[in-house]
C-alpha cells in the first residue's frame, strides 16, 4: 500500500489543521496570519502572503475552499507531479494577492485571509488538463462539468467581492485563475490542445 505523503496532501492537511486551530482553538492565530496590504512593504511582512492562505474566516469558507481543492488538486498533482503542483499552488497564492495589495495598500484598516487565489489557480489549471471532468454537488441530481463549475466559482466570488464581507480575499480568485492558466501555458502548452478541441477550435 502506498503511504507516501504528496505535496497536495501536505498542503491539504496543513491548511485544515491551521484553519481549524484558528477557528476553534486560538483565534489569535488567525489575527497573526492576516495579510494587511498597508503593512506588507512598510513592515516587510512578506510571510503574510503565505500565512494568510492557511487560515479562513469561518467553517463555510474553509469547507468551500477544501471541497474545491479536494476534487481538483489530487488529479492535477498526479498529472503534473508534486514539484510542479506545489510551485503552481504557491505562485497562485502569492501572485493572486498582488491585485489585493495594489487595491488596498493605502488602507491601514484592511486585512484579508484565505487560500482562494491558490485554489483558483489549481482549479483552472485542472480544467485545462481535464476539461471533460465533472463533479456532483449535493443536492443537485446532475453532474456539473468542470468548466461550468469554474465559471460559477468566478461568478460567485465576483458577487462576494462586491459585498466585501469577512475579510475573505475574493478578489484573489480572478488573479489565481489567470495564474493557473498561464502556468499551464508556460510549463505544458500542449495541454491546451484537448481544451481547444473541446470547443471545436
Amino acid at each position: 500500500m502506498d503511504v507516501s505523503i504528496t505535496g497536495a496532501t501536505l498542503i491539504f492537511t496543513i491548511t485544515l489543521v491551521v484553519s481549524l486551530a484558528g477557528l476553534f482553538v486560538s483565534p489569535a492565530l488567525i489575527e497573526k496570519a492576516l495579510l494587511r496590504p498597508y503593512w506588507l512593504v512598510r513592515r516587510r511582512e512578506y510571510e503574510k502572503l503565505v500565512t494568510s492562505g492557511l487560515v479562513h474566516a469561518d467553517l463555510m469558507h474553509l469547507a468551500f475552499n477544501m471541497f474545491t481543492y479536494y476534487f481538483f488538486a489530487f488529479p492535477l498533482e498526479r498529472r503534473i507531479g508534486s514539484l510542479r503542483f506545489v510551485l503552481l499552488y504557491l505562485l497562485g497564492l502569492v501572485i493572486s494577492e498582488t491585485g489585493t495589495y495594489f487595491k488596498h495598500r493605502n488602507n491601514p484598516e484592511y486585512a484579508t485571509l484565505g487560500a482562494s487565489g491558490a485554489i483558483s489557480a489549481v482549479l483552472f489549471a485542472a480544467i485545462v488538463y481535464f476539461p471533460y471532468n465533472s463533479l456532483y454537488i449535493f443536492p443537485l441530481p446532475v453532474p456539473i462539468p468542470a468548466p461550468l463549475y469554474g465559471l460559477a466559482y468566478l461568478a460567485y466570488t465576483y458577487y462576494s467581492a462586491r459585498q466585501a464581507r469577512g475579510g475573505i480575499n475574493h478578489d484573489a480568485h480572478l488573479g489565481g485563475a489567470l495564474t493557473g492558466l498561464a502556468f499551464v501555458a508556460v510549463t505544458n502548452p500542449g495541454a491546451y490542445r484537448t481544451l481547444l478541441r473541446m470547443f471545436g477550435a
